[in-house]
C-alpha cells in the first residue's frame, strides 16, 4: 500500500454515545458489519487538530494545520485470516474547501467546509465550527494522564480502529488503512457540548443533543499515515 497522506493528529476529543443499531443500518457499507463493545453500538463525535499535513509527502500551502470535526461509527470486516476493525463517517467538517474536495474525490468521504477555530489555554480545550448563524462547539477541561487504555477496555475500542470504510454508490465499498501507535488518554474533568446534531447530521441523530454521552475521551494523538484506498 502507498501512503497518501501523513500528518500529526493532536488533542482528540471523543464524545461517545450508545445508539440503537437500527439507526445506522442503512449507513453501513456493503462487506462490513457494525462492531459492538460489550453488546453496545456507539457513535462518536470527534474533534481534533491536523498538524504538518502532507499529501504524497508534499506540504500543501495554507493546508498544513487545521481542525476537523466528525461523527463516526464502528464497523468490522471479517476476513479468512483476520478481522479488520474500522470506522465509517457520517460527516467530516474541515475549514478548507480544497481539503474537503480532495477527500470527496479521492476517498468518497462526506466532507464539508465550514469556518472553524480552536483554542487551548492551560487545561481548557475548545473546538468551534459555524456557518453564518449556525454555530456549534465542544469544550473540555483536561485532567491527569490516564495512560494507554487497557486491552479490551472501552477506551481501546473507541481509539484502536485502523481501517476506514466508505459507501460509494449502492454496491461499492472502499477501504483504506490508517496507521498510528497506541494513544495516551487524559482524564476529562468537565465538558460542554453545544451541537445541534439534527441540523448537522440529520433527524435520526437529533436525540443526541439531549443525551449525555456515555463517555468523553481525550487522546494526546500522534503522527499518522493514511494509505491509498481500494475497492473491496
Amino acid at each position: 500500500m502507498r501512503k497518501f497522506l501523513t500528518a500529526k493528529w493532536s488533542d482528540l476529543v471523543m464524545a461517545n454515545y450508545e445508539v440503537a443499531p437500527e439507526i445506522l443500518a442503512d449507513l453501513v457499507p456493503k462487506g462490513v458489519s457494525l462492531d459492538f463493545y460489550e453488546g453496545k453500538c456507539y457513535v462518536s463525535l470527534v474533534a481534533f487538530m491536523f498538524l504538518d499535513t502532507r499529501v504524497l509527502g508534499i506540504p500543501v500551502p495554507f493546508h498544513i494545520n487545521f481542525e476537523e470535526v466528525n461523527l463516526r461509527f464502528y464497523v468490522k470486516r471479517e476476513m479468512a485470516d483476520e478481522t479488520r476493525r474500522g470506522v465509517v463517517f457520517v460527516k467530516e467538517i474541515v475549514p478548507r474547501f480544497a481539503i474537503a474536495t480532495v477527500a470527496r474525490v479521492f476517498y468518497g468521504e462526506p466532507y464539508e467546509a465550514w469556518k472553524m477555530s480552536h483554542a487551548k489555554i492551560e487545561n481548557e480545550l475548545i473546538y468551534a465550527w459555524w456557518k453564518r448563524d449556525d454555530a456549534h462547539h465542544v469544550k473540555v477541561e483536561i485532567g491527569e494522564s490516564a495512560g494507554v487504555p487497557a486491552e479490551n477496555s472501552h477506551g481501546e475500542f473507541i481509539i484502536e480502529h485502523y481501517w476506514g470504510y466508505t459507501k460509494r454508490g449502492g454496491n461499492r465499498t472502499d477501504e483504506y488503512k490508517v496507521e498510528h501507535p497506541k494513544w495516551e488518554l487524559f482524564d476529562v474533568n468537565d465538558y460542554e457540548i453545544k451541537v445541534d446534531f439534527g441540523k448537522l447530521y440529520g433527524d435520526r441523530f437529533a436525540f443526541l443533543g439531549d443525551t449525555k454521552p456515555d463517555s468523553i475521551l481525550l487522546a494526546k494523538g500522534s503522527e499518522i499515515s493514511v494509505y491509498k484506498g481500494a475497492e473491496i
